[in-house]
This record gives C-alpha cells, structure tokens and sequence, in this order.
C-alpha cells in the first residue's frame, strides 16, 4: 500500500511540475454577432455559419465557421473560421479554430485565433441558433 501511495504521490508530482498555465492578457473584450446564413452539407455532417457584428476594439467583423464532428459524438467537434473586421481604416483578418460542445439549446465554443496584427487570441462564446446569436468573451493570449 504504501509503494502505491508513492507511486501516486510521484506521478501527480510530474505531471503538475511540467503542466502549463494559459497566460490572459489584458483589455479582454466582449464580441458580438448576429447569425446571418447557415446552412449544412454532407447530408448534415458538416455545417456553416455566417455571422456579423462588433469585436471590441477590432470594430465591425464578419465570421464564417465550419463545424464538424470528425468523432461522431454528436454533442462535441470542432470547427475553422476565418474573421474580417474593420475599425476605421484598420483591417485586420484572422484564422479561427477550435472545439464546440452542445449543451441543451445553446452550442459553447473554444477558440483560438490566429491574427494578422501579429496576435494570438483566445475565447470561449455561444451559439444559440434559435435567437440566431453569437456571444463571445476574447483576450489576446499573452505568449510571454
């Protein structure tokens, strides 16, 4: 008993030595967006999104998503994005990817987003197809 109270001790003890904290930034920002087109092909195992609206500092942003379900769990997949936003004269575009979950009516996704300002951005939002939203809470990742 005691041998495998060590062995415990010592893995938990590894794996927390080398686990790494997510880093983020400040000025985290409230986006925005209303669902304007979805539609499904592959006899509904891929389905798209296309949604508008504000992203904090980034301005007015258009969104387009592909979800899948590579696993066929049908509550869980992921998804790749592409964003368009402009603020004034400021553009800046971005790749999205990342994990959604469905939970009841509404889907929460997971995402990380690769800027063209030279940022990296993380979030975490909703889907609610019913009201036809959009919600997400975005911080740049601090990769220091």
């Amino acid at each position: 008993m005691k041998y495998l109270f060590k062995i415990i001790c010592s893995f938990i003890f590894a794996t927390s030595t080398y686990a790494q904290d997510i880093s983020y930034g400040d000025g985290a920002f409230d986006a925005m967006f209303n669902i304007d087109s979805t539609f499904t092909r592959d006899g509904g195992k891929t389905f798209e999104v296309s949604a508008s609206g504000q992203a904090g500092d980034y301005g007015r942003t258009y969104l387009s998503y592909t979800f899948t379900d590579e696993l066929r769990t049908l509550s869980t997949g992921e998804f790749t994005g592409f964003a368009w936003a402009q603020n004034g004269e400021d553009v800046n575009t971005a790749t999205l990817r990342g994990i959604w979950k469905k939970s009841g009516k509404i889907f929460k996704l997971y995402t990380l987003d690769n800027v063209s300002n030279g940022k990296f951005n993380i979030g975490s939002g909703e889907v609610d197809f019913v009201a036809k939203t959009i919600t997400f809470k975005v911080s740049e990742l601090n990769t220091d």
